[in-house]
């Protein structure tokens, strides 16, 4: 029984990890890939999420200003959250080459600003943003191609780590990279099963606002948009640029708060998974429920392999199978030596290309303490939707 155990938590972590993605890639190959969508210039609204951000607003909207797009159908409008330093005033100063402002009486979160931003935007097509990313030139016309389409209700696009931040940053792009190849399998599957909140944009006529105290509304919105039909999209050649935050523990700071949202949504389920798809509800399961309770089988397999030396199983044959001896001893030593690495290269994260590989263990390992950070948070009801924001460095720098 031990040895079972032992082996369902380490296929859950591969399978969590490796085998969905692999599956997903090899059901993908049996569709034909999407043809190109034809070039589209909807009216769009850019809602620019805003709390304190004195420091980057300005770099945003000359981004923004700059995109290769129509000016007469783009309309720019900030959402400041209340801010308490020179982030309206900053804006105010763009006011001539028609960016608005809109400033909340009090903080209420970025969720209740881009509801109120909704009811104010003109665009047929609103996209969602972060004022700490830039977009490339060319990203909206991107981004709205796949609107052509009347199916499609939301696209999204690819997130793109900017290189020289050490072995963190390293790894952060190498694990967007892998989201991307994810999300491209998935839409050509027929529908990706989330967006990223920097850079997501929806058709106005079928956003729905969420409800009060939900932590990660780009999630929600995504369900909600699948529940009802619609596609959501990859758009990998709609690009934005951002920075990793400045340590290792800003990053689970970050992620912890990420995983809480996600917590809340398994808790949700039942009103968010779009039961009359299967594959779809599969494909949420696989992807974005799973990667939460990567620890719990990590420790799982820990436990049970320390069992196994407590008390060495006998077997006949199928040694492996049931952890007996020197099985147990060979899997718990390959155990010690993940963790060790993990917590030796910490240390060495900067230094050079042996430890951005050596890193790679600690960027598992951080990431999935996150999760369990993620998970307190949400029992303790301590996440709410007025988070503070977690620095990133400059990208201008």
């Amino acid at each position: 029984m031990i040895g079972i155990l032992f082996w369902l938590s380490v296929l859950f972590i591969v399978y969590t990890y490796a085998g969905y993605p692999l599956l997903l890639a090899l059901l993908a190959r049996t569709r034909k890939p999407r043809p190109p969508y034809p070039d589209t210039t909807p009216t769009v609204t850019i809602l620019i999420a805003a709390f304190n951000e004195e420091q980057v607003i300005a770099h945003k909207i000359e981004n923004c200003l700059a995109l290769d797009y129509p000016a007469d159908k783009l309309q720019i409008l900030v959402l400041n959250d209340a801010s308490d330093d020179r982030t309206a005033e900053i804006v105010n100063g763009y006011a001539q080459k028609g960016v608005e402002l809109y400033t909340a009486p009090k903080r209420v979160g970025k969720l209740i600003n881009v509801n109120h931003g909704v009811t104010l935007a003109r665009g047929e097509i609103v996209l969602i943003s972060d004022a700490t990313n830039l977009y490339s030139p060319d990203a909206l016309r991107h981004l709205v191609k796949p609107f052509s389409d009347p199916h499609v209700g939301g696209a999204f696009g690819s997130r793109q780590i900017v290189r020289g931040d050490g072995a963190l940053g390293d790894s952060e792009g190498l694990y967007w990279k892998y989201e991307s190849f994810i999300q491209s399998n998935e839409t050509r599957l027929g529908t990706s099963t989330n967006a990223f909140g920097d850079i997501f944009a929806i058709r106005r006529e079928l956003s729905e606002a969420p409800p009060a105290g939900v932590i990660n509304d780009d999630f929600i919105l995504t369900m909600r948009l699948l529940k009802r039909g619609s596609q959501v999209i990859y758009a990998p050649l709609a690009r934005t640029h951002e920075r990793i935050s400045p340590t290792a523990q800003d990053e689970i700071t970050r992620r912890s708060r990420m995983i809480a949202g996600r917590y809340q949504a398994i808790f949700q389920f039942g009103h968010l998974l779009p039961l009359r798809r299967p594959m779809l509800v599969w494909q949420i399961l696989s992807h974005k429920f799973f990667r939460p309770l990567v620890p719990f089988a990590m420790l799982l397999a820990l436990l049970t392999n320390l069992a196994a030396l407590v008390f060495p199983p006998t077997a006949g044959s199928w040694r492996w199978l049931w952890l007996a001896p020197p099985f147990n001893w060979v899997l718990l030593g390959l155990q010690v030596l993940f963790y060790l690495l993990a917590w030796a290269a910490q240390g060495l994260e900067r230094k050079n290309t042996l430890a951005r590989i050596l890193y790679l263990p600690t960027f598992l390992v951080n990431s999935n303490f996150a999760a369990v950070a993620g998970l307190i948070r949400f029992l303790r009801g301590r996440q709410t939707s007025t988070w503070a924001r977690v620095p990133r460095r400059d990208i201008q720098k």
